[in-house]
């Protein structure tokens, strides 16, 4: 079973887990553009009991049920949390070994930049991934 681990620029935050991800995928909704500040979110999803986190975290909801955690210090977004649903998605760039990532899908390809070519013959959604 793998490892993943990973932190924040500065280091002052660390997670790790060695649990077999829930999925993996590539989300191009608006607000994950603007949380991550880049195209696309790519992350691993796993139920928040098999994460461990460690250092001083900040937390901002980006909508009801969503709340990202980030650095207080450097600003890195490590993470994405559905407490009601028990995941959590870590930002696949704050990895110490993103080439652990496996994308399954990339979803809410609606709000997709238009310079961004999948061509990866990865499934895609228009919006949510189904049930």
């Amino acid at each position: 079973m793998a490892r993943y681990e990973g932190g924040c620029l500065c280091g002052a935050v660390r997670y790790s887990t060695e649990a077999a991800p829930i999925n993996e995928r590539i989300c191009h909704c608006r607000l994950c553009q603007k949380a991550i500040g880049a195209a696309f979110n790519a992350r691993v999803l796993f139920r928040i009991d098999d994460v461990t986190v460690e250092g001083p975290l900040a937390t901002v909801n980006t909508s009801p049920d969503l709340k990202r955690g980030f650095c207080p210090s450097c600003g890195t977004t490590m993470f994405s949390r559905r407490d009601s649903a028990g995941i959590i998605g870590i930002t696949t760039g704050s990895l110490d070994d993103p080439s652990l990532f496996r994308p399954q899908m990339h979803i809410f390809t609606a709000s997709k930049q238009p310079w961004v070519l999948l061509d990866d013959d990865l499934p895609q959604h228009e919006g949510a991934p189904p049930a």
